[in-house]
């Protein structure tokens, strides 16, 4: 290594962040390499710098990827209670996910046999599956879209299909629009999580340049009051409603401008639909 962690930590602003970066990349090709460095005092240095907001939006994205790879303690399964933040809502009390699901939760799900468990896919979307020339695994196996299979990123090119088979498997559902926009807005009707106006450095969209999702739980600022992540920008997200053959997503990510964030925007789009800025969260009702 060609400095040690202490070092680093004695470096001061954007040169710390650079160095821990590397310090970071130089672990994680050890542990590829079949060596056991000791991680732990490292994965704790680059959650302080993702909870501490500070420094250029790439590099922290740099530190986010380094954590993915390190394995953020953050991401827990849909099993885990500390998974969800309950929500009143006028619809009712609801419990919604923290963070968009990641691919951490997708290739679990995935491992367990998610595509093969027909009880979870409705009969609409069993049609689709079983018609479907490529699903997900095949399609991120390719070198292109290697960028895009980071553990701790939302997991994207997910039909409506897939986010609601996955959902139904873990006892939850999709948000709907409505819904998505309330957690948003809060009480207060905020146009963005953070209230407003949108400036700059809030929410991973087109105006930070980073050309890629990022780790959930990036940018500080995209969070509600209640602990929700991600709601403006990061990746898209598909909500439970449809419109005719079409469904509604909330169109805020990284590859969409800011005004695509506004909590009450809104798109159509296949339930076949794929893209590389398109996730979902999920939600569960709470019983009385």
């Amino acid at each position: 290594m060609s400095q040690s962690l202490e070092s680093v930590l004695a470096l001061q602003g954007e040169a710390r962040l650079e160095a821990l970066v590397r310090l970071a990349d130089d672990l994680t090709q050890a542990a590829d390499a079949g060596e056991m460095p000791p991680v732990s005092a490292m994965v704790e240095a680059l959650l302080d710098v993702i909870e501490s907001g500070e420094g250029p939006s790439k590099l922290r994205m740099a530190a986010g990827e380094a954590l993915g790879r390190l394995g953020d303690p953050r991401i827990l399964g849909p099993e885990h209670p500390d998974y969800w933040v309950r929500v009143e809502l006028d619809m009712g009390t609801v419990e919604v996910g923290r963070f968009p699901v990641t691919i951490s939760e997708w290739q679990s799900w995935i491992g367990e046999g998610g595509y093969e468990k027909d009880e979870h896919w409705s009969e609409e979307a069993l049609a689709w599956r079983d018609s479907a020339k490529r699903l997900w695994p095949e399609l991120a196996a390719r070198d292109s879209v290697r960028h895009l299979v980071i553990r701790n990123q939302p997991v994207v090119g997910v039909s409506w299909h897939e986010a609601r088979a996955y959902a139904e498997r873990h006892g939850g559902r999709l948000l709907t629009f409505g819904e998505r926009m309330q957690v948003a807005r809060g009480d207060e009707k905020r146009p963005y999580p953070w209230g407003a106006p949108f400036g700059s450095g809030n929410a991973n969209t087109r105006e930070e340049v980073l050309g890629k999702p990022c780790a959930v739980g990036l940018f500080r600022s995209d969070c509600t009051q209640d602990g929700i992540y991600d709601l403006a920008g990061n990746v898209a997200e598909w909500t439970a409603d449809r419109v005719d053959d079409a469904c509604v997503v909330h169109p805020g990510s990284w590859e969409q401008p800011s005004m695509a964030s506004w909590a009450k925007a809104r798109e159509l789009e296949s339930a076949r639909t794929r893209g590389a800025d398109l996730g979902f969260r999920i939600a569960r009702d709470v019983e009385d």
